[in-house]
């Protein structure tokens, strides 16, 4: 077993499982989403990209873009928050339908580079 693959499919796995957790719920409603789930997701998704880095191949650029773009819109999401939070009118329906409409599109993004990771995992030969 591959210690490193292990990894890299946890923290793929992980981000996108923490993404689907704050996604899910209704969009204008600030009290079914954690901005500690936000954090959580962001953060993961950081540590997923940093982990594809290493690869060289076709596909590890392919997890790498996917990567990339689920980062941006998190992060987009996050200061999205910040500004309704600390700047902005507060979190109301509107600002909290924009974080979770971006974060929506990360997890989409998530979900290809999982479904990349099993496709990878299906097509290794022994």
């Amino acid at each position: 077993m591959n210690f490193e693959k292990v990894v890299f499919g946890f923290f793929i796995t992980l981000a996108a499982t923490l993404n689907f957790g704050f996604f899910i719920g209704e969009m204008d409603r600030p009290d079914l989403h954690s901005v500690w789930g936000l954090a959580a997701a962001l953060a993961v998704s950081v540590i997923a990209t940093i982990l594809k880095f290493g690869d060289r191949t076709q596909l590890g650029a392919v997890h790498l873009a996917t990567s990339l773009v689920a980062d941006l819109q998190l992060l987009v999401a996050a200061l999205i928050w910040t500004w309704a939070v600390y700047i902005g009118p507060g979190m109301g329906g509107q600002a909290m339908s924009q974080v979770v409409s971006f974060s929506g599109g990360a997890l989409l993004a998530n979900l290809i580079s999982v479904v990349l990771l099993l496709g990878e995992i299906f097509t290794m030969r022994r």
